[in-house]
C-alpha cells in the first residue's frame, strides 16, 4: 500500500493516486487497485477514502482577498466560515472582535456571529497544509445585515469589478446602491427594491458577456433605460 500525494495536492486527471487497499471518492476511479484522478482539483484523504475535489469554477483562496462567506460553524476558539472554496475558512476570536472585546466574546460567541450569518472578511493566510485564515477586523469587514446575495463565477470577478474598479463604481454610482464584491464569487447588493433588481441584472450580463468588449457603456446605457422606463411606470 503506497500514496502518491501530499493532502490538497491539486492533481490532474490520470494522476496516481494511490496504490493497495484504498477507496476512492468523488473525483477518483480505481482500477486494478489502483486509484487515479478523473478531473484536475485537490486531492484530500479522509480514513483510508482518496477524493478530488474539482477546481473548476472554484475559489481558491489568496493572502489579502476580500470575501463573503456564511458561519457554519462555532467552535471553542471562533468560527468556520463557508467561503464557497474547497476549504472552510476559519476566523478565530482574535480576529473575529476587538481586543478589548476577546475575552468576553470567549463566552458567548453567538452574540457576535451565530450561524447561518454572512459576513465580509479578509483573508489573512491560505496554503494547502491548512485552512484559510480570515479576520474581520477592519474597514468595511464584518456583519452583513439585509441585501441580497448572488454569484458569479470566481473567474468573473476582475470583470465584474472592472479595472481600477471602473465596472462596479459605475454600477453604485448609476443605481445608487451599496454592491460589495468577494474574490470569491458572492456579491452583496442592497438599496431600493426596483434598483437592486437591475444591479443583479447587470451582474448576470456582465458574467455572461464578460469577454465582449464594450461591455461597460452597454450595460451603462441598459441601466439607463431600465431606470427611465421604472420612472415612467411609477409616474403613471
Amino acid at each position: 500500500m503506497s500514496i502518491h500525494f501530499e493532502q490538497q495536492d491539486i492533481v490532474v486527471p490520470g494522476q496516481l493516486l494511490a496504490e493497495g487497499d484504498y477507496r476512492h471518492g468523488n473525483g477518483a476511479f480505481k482500477e486494478h487497485e489502483k486509484i487515479f484522478a478523473a478531473v484536475i482539483g485537490l486531492v484530500k484523504m479522509k480514513g483510508k477514502t482518496v477524493y478530488v475535489v474539482p477546481l473548476q469554477g472554484q475559489y481558491i483562496p489568496k493572502a489579502r482577498d476580500i470575501v463573503i462567506g456564511t458561519v457554519i460553524e462555532i467552535t471553542l476558539n471562533g468560527w468556520l466560515v463557508d467561503i464557497h472554496s474547497p476549504y472552510p475558512a476559519m476566523l478565530p476570536v482574535m480576529h473575529g472582535v476587538s481586543r478589548r472585546d476577546a475575552t468576553q466574546a470567549k463566552e458567548n460567541l453567538r452574540q457576535w456571529y451565530d450561524v447561518g450569518e454572512t459576513i465580509v472578511a479578509e483573508i489573512l493566510a491560505a496554503d494547502r497544509t491548512r485552512d484559510p485564515l480570515i479576520t474581520t477586523r477592519g474597514r468595511g469587514l464584518g456583519k452583513i445585515r439585509g441585501g441580497v446575495l448572488t454569484h458569479v463565477i470566481p473567474t468573473r470577478v476582475p470583470r465584474l469589478i472592472g479595472r481600477k474598479g471602473s465596472m462596479i463604481n459605475m454600477l453604485k454610482t448609476e443605481l445608487q446602491t451599496d454592491i460589495v464584491v468577494g474574490q470569491n464569487g458572492v456579491v452583496w447588493v442592497k438599496g431600493r427594491p426596483e434598483r437592486v433588481a437591475i444591479a443583479l441584472d447587470a451582474i448576470r450580463q456582465i458574467q455572461r458577456e464578460a469577454h465582449t468588449s464594450g461591455l461597460t457603456d452597454r450595460i451603462r446605457d441598459t441601466i439607463s433605460a431600465k431606470l427611465a422606463e421604472s420612472k415612467g411606470e411609477s409616474l403613471e
